[in-house]
């Protein structure tokens, strides 16, 4: 399946693509899953057996598509998780995995406008795999790790550079309003059929700037959720940014920069193509 979040007018609610349209799971599961953290973490086969006999609710032309989970719990993303973009920014392989946050407020969906800020002008584009958990984990071995994963989606972790590099902490580069692009929908596992094994390109206004293979992960998905679970719990609807290839434009020299009207698009094999567009901060 691939599940979305839309809103409607004034309605939010999710659902599942179906050819142009979407069979309206929040209506069809009502209380059972008003929300689709709560599908994800418990009612996926009853959400297929819907979607198997329904026709579409609504067409995809009448809402506008969010997040895939508009407001995760957690979104925890992985640093320099390429070796090929770690040989680009001149670091050696991390003995662990390289951990920071982002928060909900920085997310957009597709379509939407990732946010050019006024007091930068160092903004980067970075094409990723999200893996989002649909079942609780809390010290879970990598043997027992993609039992946790519901499905997968793009990600853009765009960065401001600058101030990502204020100190040795990427927090404040990685939070500024509207720069993470999220979606277009979750792929659901079951369709995937290895996460290690997917193309993934980055295009900026037509250029390709990033082509890259999941293949190239320093950690792949079941370190990561071993590692992760290990201080954390991670609940259903927790986002992973898995990390980025090589090509990005802190990178090269001189870097080529997102600026207002650039058209970002990301693109990994089996899973779809986020677009988003860039806005200079008003």
């Amino acid at each position: 399946m691939k599940l979305v979040s839309f809103r409607q007018g004034s309605r939010f609610g999710y659902g599942a693509v179906k050819g142009d349209g979407i069979v309206d799971l929040s209506t069809r599961l009502g209380a059972d899953a008003p929300d689709i953290k709560d599908c994800i973490a418990g009612q996926l086969g009853r959400a297929a057996a819907e979607v198997a006999r329904a026709t579409p609710d609504l067409a995809l032309a009448e809402v506008t598509l969010l997040p895939p989970v508009p407001d995760p719990g957690k979104i925890i993303c992985i640093g320099v998780n390429y070796a090929e973009h770690a040989a680009e920014m001149g670091r050696k392989p991390p003995p662990y995995p390289t951990v920071f946050t982002r928060f909900a407020d920085t997310l957009v969906g597709p379509e939407g406008a990732l946010v050019l800020p006024r007091n930068s002008k160092d903004f980067d584009y970075e094409g990723e795999l999200a893996v989002i958990i649909g079942r609780r984990a809390r010290h879970v071995r990598e043997a027992d790790a993609m039992a946790h994963v519901a499905g997968y989606s793009c990600f853009q972790d765009a960065s401001v550079r600058d101030f990502q590099r204020h100190t040795g902490q990427f927090t404040p580069g990685k939070n500024f309003p509207a720069t993470g692009g999220f979606g277009p929908w979750i792929v659901t596992a079951d369709e995937v059929r290895d996460p290690h094994s997917l193309r993934l390109t980055t295009k900026v206004s037509g250029v390709t700037r990033q082509n890259g293979s999941t293949a190239d992960m320093i950690f792949r998905i079941p370190a990561l959720i071993a590692y992760l679970s290990s201080f954390t719990a991670l609940e259903p609807g927790d986002v992973i940014a898995t990390g980025t290839p090589s090509g990005v434009a802190a990178g090269q020299t001189p870097p080529p920069w997102l600026v207002a009207g650039d058209i970002v698009e990301v693109e990994i094999e089996q899973i779809g193509l986020l677009r988003n567009h860039v806005e200079a901060e008003g």
